[in-house]
């Protein structure tokens, strides 16, 4: 019996001490606190800039249409749909002149590649 009592008594103290917790981050609380400043209107960063949206010149041939995307006249990936077979494509991922080839299926990472602000 006399453990318990124990064990309730050691229950009541973490009670008091939880509930004391709390009042105590209140205490704590500065008196001078001050309203935060509105945040500033968004801007519009040149979202009507038809220079960022991709160019698309679609290329007629005997074995394949080609599709080449273009921004701010920069060639930067060509899609390639030949008349038989799947369609794959050819990006210079890094704008260094090398392209490489990805199928439809492929698992490589490829980042996003939005230009937010230039300088």
């Amino acid at each position: 019996m006399h453990n318990v009592t124990g064990i309730l008594a050691m229950r009541r103290l973490a009670l008091l001490i939880m509930l004391a917790i709390p009042l105590g981050a209140l205490a704590a609380r500065p008196d001078n606190l001050q309203p935060l400043p509105d945040a500033p209107a968004p801007q519009n960063y040149g979202s009507n800039d038809t220079a960022l949206e991709p160019q698309i010149t679609i290329v007629q041939k005997d074995s394949a249409t080609f599709q080449e995307y273009r921004v701010r006249g920069r060639l930067y990936q060509i899609k390639i749909v030949p008349r038989v077979g799947p369609a794959y494509y050819l990006v210079d991922d890094k704008g260094d002149g090398i392209w490489r080839r990805y199928d439809g299926q492929d698992n490589d990472l490829r980042v996003p590649r939005w230009v937010i602000l230039e300088f």
